[in-house]
């Protein structure tokens, strides 16, 4: 009998701010990035430390309640309906140890704060295109970032963790100490416990050979895809890249560029020479003349200029595929599925696996599906949207290449009311099978559920 099991626990130890439903800062404190769907708490702690942690997820265990935890809610996914929330917003300290290249950060770091934190030794994280996400939530997630191709997903970097597992114990989680809960929190993300800091490994880049090269894509959007389908085959493992279609409005918040364009924008990110990103580059443009082209050698610090995320909370609905190949047929589907005559709009990516990715870590986790060569994305806004028809939308967008699928990205999986069914899809049947054995050793009753969830075994 675990201790929550046995005694009945409250809140009162608990030195950040706790709110309830009706209070002053309890809507403010539960809202995310995330707006179409939000979490409804009976209580949410605002945590500062460790122990804060703790003592929220005895209280919830001691009363059967569910936990979620959110920093920044981009990929919020199944609300948590009448459980205990924890806030890590205030959980923010950062430590670079530049003698042995690595980070530790606490639970609320968003990624620019690392980045900025990193710099200063001449290094950088395995960061994502958006630099105002969580690092903790993106790394257990994998982690797939701007450099991801030479250097693998940023979960196989993680050095050692802490977290508060469903007992509420404070653990620190290394290879050494506890390898099956370090290999599944490395890839299962919050089903095994709340993360309150992590230490994870940096590299030595402080500038990038990167930017956009975007085309207007209103007649010729799948060649566009395909050349640049054809083009990746021919790229080293230092230049990851992607591909968008972006249906931009004719509105003054849009590029001027890009305004009332359906675009195919093209992102790069070279860690080479920039010379020789000049030159792997060129057969790219000269696909079509040019829109915008932003390629240029740019220090670390600026590379959210390369996707230029939007920053504004907002309502979305998207999902992703890991395609073992990106057949040519596809993008002339993808197209007449979600080009500018779509009912809805769709912001379709498709990102360049392998390289480092495809390789297994030297300690093994559970980021899965590494035989994937290409991710397949749509995303929709809702606001203004049937849900309903963006789903059915999405759906015949996958099914286009159904053939080429073998898993989904949890990175990439947002705001589906199916998450908790997605587990097969998202991790390899062995590694499923493992990761339930695990779960029912440390949250035998499910207290982490409130996320794509693996149900104990």
């Amino acid at each position: 009998m675990t201790n929550t099991e046995s005694q009945t626990f409250d809140l009162t130890a608990v030195r950040g701010p706790v709110f309830r439903p009706g209070d002053d800062g309890f809507d403010e404190e539960r809202a995310g990035f995330q707006t179409a769907f939000g979490h409804r708490p009976a209580v949410i702690v605002g945590a500062l430390d460790a122990a804060d942690v703790q003592a929220a997820v005895r209280y919830a265990g001691s009363r059967g309640l569910p936990v979620a935890v959110q920093l920044t809610g981009h990929g919020l996914s199944v609300a948590n309906e009448g459980g205990v929330l924890i806030s890590t917003r205030r959980m923010t300290g950062v430590r670079i140890d530049a003698d042995r290249g690595t980070a530790w950060v606490e639970a609320g770091v968003r990624a620019e704060r690392l980045i900025d934190a990193a710099a200063k030794h001449g290094l950088a994280p395995l960061s994502g295109s958006s630099p105002h996400v969580g690092v903790v939530s993106y790394t257990l997630s994998g982690g797939l970032g701007l450099m991801a191709r030479q250097y693998g997903y940023a979960a196989d970097h993680v050095r050692a963790l802490d977290v508060v597992t469903a007992d509420g114990e404070l653990r620190q989680v290394t290879a050494e100490a506890e390898p099956d809960l370090f290999w599944a929190l490395r890839g299962g993300r919050d089903n095994f416990g709340v993360v309150t800091g992590l230490e994870v490994g940096l590299v030595p880049v402080t500038r990038l050979y990167g930017g956009e090269v975007a085309f207007d894509g209103a007649t010729d959007a799948a060649e566009i895809l395909n050349a640049y389908r054809e083009w990746t085959t021919t790229l080293p493992d230092e230049m990851t890249t992607s591909v968008s279609l972006l249906p931009f409005p004719d509105a003054p918040w849009a590029p001027e560029p890009l305004r009332g364009k359906y675009a195919v924008a093209v992102r790069v990110v070279y860690t080479g020479d920039p010379a020789e990103g000049e030159r792997l580059v060129a057969p790219l443009r000269a696909i079509a003349p040019a829109l915008v082209d932003s390629v240029r050698e740019l220090p670390f610090t600026e590379s959210a200029s390369i996707y230029h995320d939007p920053t504004t909370p907002h309502g979305y609905l998207g999902n992703s595929a890991l395609l073992t190949e990106l057949d040519p047929a596809v993008p002339q589907r993808i197209v007449d599925i979600s080009g500018p005559s779509a009912p809805v709009p769709c912001i379709v990516e498709v990102r360049h696996l392998g390289g480092a990715v495809s390789r297994e870590p030297a300690v093994p986790n559970a980021v899965g599906r590494r035989e994937a060569r290409y991710i397949l994305r749509v995303l929709s806004p809702t606001d203004g949207f049937d849900v309903d028809v963006i789903r059915s939308v999405h759906k015949r967008f996958f099914d286009a290449a159904r053939e080429q699928t073998v898993g989904r990205s949890l990175n990439f999986v947002f705001g589906e009311s199916t998450a908790t069914e997605q587990a097969a899809e998202i991790y390899a049947p062995a590694d499923l099978r493992r990761l339930a054995e695990l779960k029912a050793v440390y949250d035998p009753a499910n207290t982490f559920r409130s996320n794509h969830n693996i149900r104990p075994a």
